[in-house]
């Protein structure tokens, strides 16, 4: 290992991490690799949701101006990006100040499940409001959009706890390194993911 500076910052952990910082660039830009690869599998669920969103997708059924709440939207945005926040905080810790790592990872946790809250109780009041998936193609595009989203949000909870539970029993290895540092693209890239899904479906159904 040479103290050389990183070719491609963000992809590593830094020189002071010894084998972790060398392979971590390879790895992580495999899973930047994979990222791109879910991105087109957003967008074609985004392109599909936007040839809905017109009357004749709507079947005579309830629009954005009927179901949508912006201020609960609002608030899942800003959970969302607070958990970002505080993922990238966590992210830090991990290479600099690793006492700090679990709090941050916690709190991120904690803002992403708020999120999901907020998000089903909006989802199971259409569908309590005969607002279903069912109802509309309009509709159905409108939760496979989200409800995508919403998984891989669940999924990445899940990896958080996993991570946690793995930082209890074996400590910060060079693996537990590399796997949190894909972790923490992983949660960024889903909030890019909702701004782009905030700003079309949401904002641009309620203007």
């Amino acid at each position: 290992m040479t103290d050389r500076a990183p070719l491609h910052p963000g992809l590593n952990l830094g020189p002071r991490h010894g084998a972790a910082h060398e392979k971590a660039e390879t790895v992580l830009f495999g899973f930047w690799v994979f990222l791109m690869s879910d991105l087109i599998l957003f967008g074609l669920f985004l392109g599909t949701y936007a040839s809905m969103a017109n009357p004749m997708g709507r079947a005579g059924g309830p629009g954005p101006q009927e179901l949508f709440s912006l201020a609960s939207v609002a608030a899942q945005t800003g959970l969302l990006l607070a958990s970002s926040y505080a993922m990238g905080m966590a992210g830090i810790a991990l290479k600099h100040r690793p006492e700090r790592l679990v709090p941050w990872t916690l709190a991120a946790l904690v803002l992403a499940l708020g999120f999901l809250v907020l998000e089903l109780r909006d989802l199971s009041g259409m569908v309590a409001a005969g607002a279903g998936p069912a109802r509309s193609g309009w509709l159905s595009s409108f939760f496979a959009l989200v409800g995508l989203h919403g998984l891989h949000v669940a999924a990445a909870c899940i990896w958080a706890v996993v991570m946690l539970a793995q930082l209890r029993i074996f400590g910060p290895t060079d693996a537990v390194k590399t796997r949190f540092l894909r972790l923490a693209l992983f949660w960024h890239f889903l909030d890019i993911v909702w701004i782009g899904i905030f700003s079309v479906v949401f904002l641009g159904g309620l203007a």
